[in-house]
C-alpha cells in the first residue's frame, strides 16, 4: 500500500499538482516520503523534509516500543533507524536525516523513545507556537527549505483539543484547536517547497456522530489550502 502511496504522490508532484491524503494512520508517513523522495527526475534522489504534527512522536523502534504497535514507529522507520526493508519497500531509501524532522505539538512520549528523540537532531514546535508563533513557524519552514527540496507536512488528528476529536482513542490534553493549527497551515504552505498534507486517523461515521472531527479536518485542509492561494506568483 505504501508503495502504491509512493507512485501516487510522486507523479502528483511531478505533475505540479498538490497532494492532500486522507489517511488511515501514520504508517503512510513513510509512502508519502518516499514518493516525494523520488518526484524528481529518473534516478535523482530529492532531500525531504517532514513535519510531523502528532500529540505522539511515533519515534520508537522495536527496543523501545511499549505497545508494539507499528503505528508508533513510522517516524523513526523514515529516519533509517528501525525496520529498513519496510523503508526500502515504501519507497524511502535512504531515510531521511533527524535534523530533516520538526515535531510539532507532540506532548506524549514513552520513556526509551524520549531518549531517542533528545539524541536526535529533530527540531520542535510546541502547542503554543503552533497556535500563538507564526514566527516560529516560518522559521522552520524556512530552516527546512534551506537544507532540502520538498516538505511534507503530517497531521495526526489526536494532536489536536480532544474536544474536537472526542471518538479518536489516542488524545492527549493540551492540544491546539483546529483553527489554531489550520492558521499555522496556512503559514506552512506559503512555501512553495511545502508538497503534500496528510491527515491521518480522523474519527468518522459512528466514532464522529455530531460530525465534529470532520468539520475540524475540513479546517485544516482550508488552512492549507489558503496558504497554497497565498504563494509568490500565484
Amino acid at each position: 500500500a505504501n508503495a502504491h502511496l509512493a507512485n501516487m504522490v510522486a507523479g502528483n508532484w511531478q505533475s505540479g499538482v498538490l497532494t492532500v491524503g486522507l489517511l488511515g494512520n501514520c504508517t503512510s508517513v513513510i509512502g508519502v516520503l518516499g514518493g516525494l523522495q523520488n518526484s524528481g527526475t529518473v534516478g535523482e534522489k530529492r532531500d525531504v523534509g517532514l513535519i510531523f504534527i502528532d500529540a505522539h512522536g511515533d519515534f520508537n523502534v522495536p527496543e523501545t516500543t511499549l505497545s508494539g504497535m507499528l503505528g508508533g514507529m513510522p517516524v523513526a522507520v523514515s529516519a533509517g533507524m528501525a525496520l529498513h526493508n519496510l523503508r526500502r519497500e515504501s519507497g524511502l531509501d535512504p531515510g531521511i536525516p533527524s535534523e530533516h524532522i520538526v515535531m510539532g505539538a507532540v506532548r506524549d512520549l514513552d520513556p526509551l523513545e524520549r531518549e531517542l528523540v533528545e539524541a536526535s537532531e529533530i527540531q520542535h514546535l510546541s502547542t503554543d507556537d503552533l497556535a500563538n508563533r507564526r514566527d516560529l513557524v516560518r522559521a522552520q519552514i524556512e530552516r527546512l527549505a534551506r537544507v532540502t527540496d520538498v516538505i511534507y507536512v503530517h497531521i495526526d488528528m489526536d494532536v489536536l483539543d480532544p474536544r474536537e476529536v472526542p471518538g479518536h482513542p489516542l488524545t492527549v490534553p493540551n492540544g491546539p484547536t483546529s483553527l489554531e493549527l489550520g492558521g499555522a497551515l496556512t503559514e506552512m504552505f506559503k512555501h512553495p517547497k511545502v508538497a503534500a498534507l496528510g491527515i491521518a486517523s480522523t474519527p468518522a461515521d459512528d466514532r464522529d456522530p455530531d460530525g465534529l472531527s470532520l468539520a475540524a479536518a475540513y479546517n485544516l485542509i482550508k488552512g492549507a489550502l489558503q496558504g497554497v492561494r497565498q504563494r509568490a506568483g500565484g
